[in-house]
């Protein structure tokens, strides 16, 4: 599969925002964070590992995208589609880029829209931000959500990187039966499964979670600790993996040696609530709508929590099924259906499956599992 995205997909997403600045009156989208500036450009780097530099891309009313990062950014920015790239010598305590970045908007115009709700955030000092506020002379504004209602409607060419990226965590839980067993720490199951989706073409693993024991295991976010799985478990593995930029996010649960009668009602309730929000899924339908059928089927009320979430660059992003998300579902979301099921106090089990919604029934992106919990 090719990576990264011909210039015209870039150049499609540029002007559907720009549409959407114009009926706002935005001169202007000030962009601070991973994921959108690479939306738009194409840039996609590990650096962002470093919190010591800002990054910046302006999408102006009309025209190309214009870059103010780190001269150490230069060499890579100038392999994507962008041409307009500006640059200063970073870290600069004195002046880390703000000068720059003011002067290219004045000279582009306002008012200036910034990501502002839900999941956003800025990614630069606090106080820099405001010197470049000040600096600008420009009017600020948020940008009415048109960053997140772009990103959370994926292309084709989108949906096949996630794809692609949940193909690779298949083959990885294939081979899960040759890293666990009675004995083997839950650390180093860990470790051999994040190796495995490597060997499986995987990027790389940002998030790896999961947990074991008889009676379920009490989260589903605590990091591997190294107690021995034990006969009569059952373990769960949880990965965001990532291909060309994109992730999964989906677990699967398997027994211990041997599967209890609660361990395997469990699996089966639990495919039944994921099949009850794949039926659900349909364009038009709201958030809640399908947290509502799941939730039927697992119980717990608004205490149930979120069953899912929507998924992309991110490993979760946007919309929420939950109680309370009224989002739309619209064709090209990609989502997940995360139900989750009390076996004992504080103790749970979660499945999750990865789709996409179109004008007709979802299409399944992970291989969906089966009622039957699996032995190893």
């Amino acid at each position: 599969m090719t990576r990264g995205f011909a210039v015209a997909e870039y150049r499609a997403r540029v002007r559907r925002a720009q549409t959407e600045m114009s009926r706002v009156e935005l001169g202007a989208l000030l962009l601070t964070t991973e994921p959108e500036i690479r939306y738009f450009t194409g840039f996609l780097t590990r650096f962002w590992e470093s919190p010591s530099r800002p990054w910046f891309l302006i999408l102006p009313a009309s025209g190309d995208p214009v870059a103010v990062i780190p001269s150490i950014g230069a060499a890579l920015m100038g392999t994507t589609w962008i041409s307009d790239i500006r640059t200063w010598a970073a870290p600069d305590p004195d002046d880390d880029g703000v000068s720059l970045l003011a002067d290219t908007l004045r000279e582009i115009g306002g008012p200036v829209g910034v990501p502002d709700g839900p999941e956003s955030h800025v990614r630069m000092p606090l106080g820099d931000f405001e010197r470049v506020r000040h600096a600008s002379g420009l009017d600020w504004r948020g940008d009415e959500g048109i960053v997140a209602a772009l990103r959370a409607v994926k292309s084709e060419a989108e949906i096949a990187k996630i794809a692609q990226a949940c193909a690779i965590a298949g083959r990885a839980f294939d081979r899960v039966p040759e890293i666990a067993a009675p004995g083997v720490p839950l650390s180093r199951v860990f470790r051999d499964f994040q190796r495995l989706l490597l060997e499986e073409r995987a990027d790389w693993v940002p998030y790896l979670a999961g947990g074991a024991g008889p009676d379920g295991y009490a989260d589903v976010i605590s990091p591997a600790s190294d107690a021995p799985l034990a006969e009569g478990d059952v373990l769960m593995l949880d990965t965001g993996a990532v291909w060309d930029g994109y992730f999964c996010d989906y677990d699967r649960n398997f027994a211990i040696a041997r599967s209890s009668p609660a361990q395997r009602d469990a699996q089966a309730r639990l495919i039944e609530a994921t099949l009850a929000g794949e039926e659900a899924a349909r364009a038009g339908a709201r958030a809640c709508d399908l947290w509502q059928a799941m939730a039927d089927i697992v119980g717990g009320g608004e205490g149930a929590g979120r069953l899912g979430h929507g998924l992309g660059m991110q490993l979760t992003e946007g919309l929420s099924l939950t109680a309370k998300d009224q989002t739309v579902l619209q064709p090209g979301m990609v989502i997940t259906l995360e139900p989750g099921v009390n076996l004992a106090p504080n103790r749970i089990m979660v499945h999750e499956e990865n789709i996409v919604i179109t004008d007709a029934a979802p299409r399944r992106l992970s291989r969906f599992a089966t009622p039957d919990l699996p032995v190893i």
